[in-house]
């Protein structure tokens, strides 16, 4: 069963007297352990797609489905609890809190977690996975003594602390140089390869897209090319990554 499956999503802005249309009957599939890029330029509609996606924002009609619940008629309290359980952010700007380390910034999403542990597992899983990232001799470090390639990393460890089922991040390599940046996207690759996290990565840089195992491309509010995947061919498409790799 599809992680992701949206059909004919229509998105409508009322500014003053005037309707702008943004989605134009947007329709398309994610399967479960997918690494995507949601690919357009500025003015594409690509933002508004994955505020959509990410459950902070709900179509003026349409079908969403997301891990086999209809968000699109869900109210803003119920897209809440569905973010905070399961989908991970990383942002262009990292997003971290300034004088606070790098520990208690990946705690941040667990002060609104429902899974059960206690604040000790918490702190622990943050650890682990700050580690994983290669940081865990920063712990302590707040953002300003850190690089940008860092800061990333601890954004990455952030939103995985809950262990979503997707990882949506946008432009995640926009300030970043390239070099950094090729090591974030390795490190994306090496999740989704060895976590068999979904993930989104929205972008307009046809690099970053190229790291991922399909693009999806949004063009003036629809889906070009790339918007659907049978789950035979994502096995197909999987296997085929794996062996370039």
């Amino acid at each position: 069963m599809e992680l992701i499956k949206v059909g004919n999503i229509i998105k409508t802005y009322h500014l003053g007297s005037s309707d702008v249309q943004v989605l134009k009957g947007v329709s398309l599939s994610i399967m479960p352990g997918e690494m995507v890029a949601l690919m357009g330029a500025s003015g594409s509609g690509k933002t508004t797609l994955m505020n959509i996606l990410g459950c902070l924002d709900r179509p003026t009609s349409g079908q969403y489905l997301f891990d086999g619940q209809e968000i699109s008629s869900m109210s803003v309290n119920q897209r809440a609890a569905v973010r905070n359980r399961k989908i991970g952010f990383v942002f262009q700007n990292f997003n971290l809190l300034a004088r606070t380390s790098a520990l208690e910034n990946v705690l941040l999403p667990t002060t609104y977690a429902e899974d059960g542990l206690s604040a000790r597992q918490h702190r622990q899983r943050a650890m682990e996975l700050l580690d994983q990232v290669g940081l865990g001799d920063r712990m302590d470090h707040e953002p300003s003594q850190l690089s940008g390639g860092q800061q990333q990393r601890v954004a990455i460890a952030r939103s995985l602390v809950n262990n979503p089922r997707l990882l949506l991040a946008d432009e995640p390599t926009g300030n970043l140089n390239t070099h950094t940046s090729e090591e974030v996207l390795r490190m994306f690759q090496k999740l989704n390869a060895e976590k068999d996290i979904t993930i989104l990565l929205v972008t307009h840089d046809a690099n970053v897209a190229g790291h991922s195992r399909r693009v999806i491309r949004i063009s003036d509010g629809l889906i070009a090319d790339g918007g659907f995947q049978s789950p035979s061919a994502a096995v197909a498409a999987g296997s085929a990554s794996d062996a370039k790799r």
